[in-house]
């Protein structure tokens, strides 16, 4: 089985579990530690763990996960699809308070996670209605039950997956994913990156995000390989490219610029077809260092938003000539870039990115209000119509209709490839009483995208303690790189806080 962009692209999404039986059994699938799944093994285990999720819960409910990447977690976003469930992925390298809060949220029915993160949990943090198994235990489980649930008929649209993403004004808000949302996701990715069924995908970035999941469902739709990997050291992803003979290697900007300054032997470059970038722009040096390293290898700038999967590719033919663009629409794709006044852009002219068509999710998890900000009526010009994402990013669309990144409407961070809220950081450092305000700011960095740097008020003799307590409460990728001690913070002319302000003292 082999794909191509001259196949045809089918539109009719199916139920999401049925990815698992998209390759040729005896072709491997997942490559883990310990031993290979082919792809006859991975279905039966896919139908194995949905069948024990069948006997523990009901359709509907939410199952969390919260370990590192292995078979479970690379299985389950399948398995509960297939169960008539749906899939909360947790990122690792979150702490107590934010699984506390996903768990609550979500209204979390079962959290699988290893035990030592279990046990991080304080009383409080879960409900009584959410129960706990330990990863390893899930596997006994289910092995014991031997109930094993076949490929399931499910309506497309149901719900599938809720995942995580930092919203901008507080608490991460939860993103409501179809069957058809990731199905179609999976076949456009495929087709664009030109996938087949000899394909091997390091798997690096967290599965709890589209991207990372994006590793997992387009590679095994065109019937490839997948090799999970916690990477400690960047040299660890160019041992297991030369390793494992890998294709296909995603990664976020600030990943980029660790990897080439790793060492890349002919081993580990040889067997390259694709590299891919989201989560943040190439510069045209780091375009430049990658194409040093991996000169016989397809670079795919690309653009996306957790609420629609994936917007733009940039076709690896124009790279070089336009390395600063977004592109062009993904198939199932449609962006258009509108005004101020709600009209289609001309040219050269700067306006909100609105991605449309069957890629849109579905909204915000319990969260009408914040739904009802983002997910809008689709602008009358568009093919599709329904609902469309407004990005909240400025764009350009040059003559030849390449997109072009201007900057965000909203105070997001991103940094290190993450969309890092400033009030989640700010309610923090407010929480451990030893400063009065505080302003979370994102300064671009060469290296991070954006380095996060926290303007506080107060006495600086509790700096050591604050920046304790922020270790202690955020992950590493939410730790300000600088915190700022003032005696008073500038005031815009409605007496907050003026963010532009600081921004520009910040930055001279």
């Amino acid at each position: 089985m082999s794909l191509s962009n001259a196949t045809p692209l089918d539109p009719v999404p199916h139920p999401l579990d049925h990815i698992a039986e998209r390759g040729e059994s005896d072709r491997p699938a997942l490559i883990l530690k310990d031993r290979t799944l082919n792809h006859g093994e991975l279905a039966g285990r896919v139908a194995l763990l949905a069948g024990w999720l069948g006997t523990r819960l009901a359709e509907g409910n939410r199952v969390a996960s919260w370990a590192a990447k292995g078979e479970l977690t690379c299985l389950l976003p399948l398995a509960a699809a297939r169960a008539g469930m749906v899939h909360v992925p947790i990122n690792p390298l979150l702490k107590r308070a934010q699984v506390a809060h996903i768990l609550a949220d979500s209204g979390a029915n079962l959290l699988i996670a290893t035990d030592s993160r279990i046990n991080s949990l304080e009383e409080g943090d879960i409900s009584d209605s959410c129960a706990t198994v330990e990863e390893a235990s899930a596997w006994h489980e289910a092995e014991r039950t031997g109930v094993s649930q076949p490929p399931s008929g499910r309506d497309p649209q149901e719900l599938a997956a809720i995942l995580y993403t930092s919203g901008s004004t507080g608490k991460p808000k939860g993103v409501m994913l179809s069957h058809a949302n990731m199905w179609l996701g999976a076949v456009s990715v495929a087709h664009y990156l030109g996938l087949v069924n000899d394909d091997v995908t390091l798997a690096v970035l967290p599965l709890s995000f589209d991207y990372g999941q994006s590793q997992l469902l387009s590679t095994w739709y065109a019937g490839g390989s997948v090799v999970p990997l916690d990477y400690l050291f960047p040299r660890d992803v160019a041992k297991a490219c030369a390793r494992f003979g890998v294709t296909t290697l995603a990664a976020v900007p600030p990943l980029w610029v660790q990897l080439i300054e790793a060492d890349w032997p002919k081993s580990a470059v040889t067997s390259l077809r694709r590299v891919t970038n989201s989560g943040g722009a190439l510069t045209v040096e780091l375009i430049a260092e990658m194409r040093s390293i991996f000169p016989e290898t397809n670079i795919f700038p690309m653009y996306g938003l957790t609420e629609a999967f994936r917007s733009t590719f940039l076709d690896p033919s124009l790279v070089e000539a336009n390395p600063t663009s977004m592109g062009k629409a993904i198939p199932f794709a449609e962006i258009l870039v509108v005004n101020d006044e709600g009209a289609l852009c001309e040219p050269g002219e700067e306006g909100e990115l609105v991605h449309c068509g069957p890629l849109v999710a579905q909204g915000y998890w319990s969260d009408a209000e914040r739904t009802a900000e983002r997910f809008k009526p689709a602008p009358s010009e568009s093919r599709y119509g329904g609902t469309a994402v407004w990005s909240g990013d400025r764009v350009k669309m040059d003559e030849d209709g390449l997109l072009y990144f201007v900057g965000r409407r909203d105070a997001m961070i991103k940094s290190s490839g993450n969309r890092i809220s400033p009030q989640e950081i700010e309610s923090v450092a407010l929480a451990t009483g030893l400063v009065s305000e505080a302003v979370a700011l994102g300064l671009a960095d060469e290296k991070l995208g954006q380095s996060i740097h926290l303007v506080v008020r107060g006495n600086d003799e509790g700096s050591d303690e604050l920046k304790k307590q922020l270790a202690r409460e955020l992950p590493n990728f939410m730790q300000p790189q600088v915190i700022h001690w003032r005696e008073a913070m500038p005031l815009n002319p409605n007496g907050k806080i003026d963010r532009t302000a600081l921004v520009r003292e910040l930055e001279t």
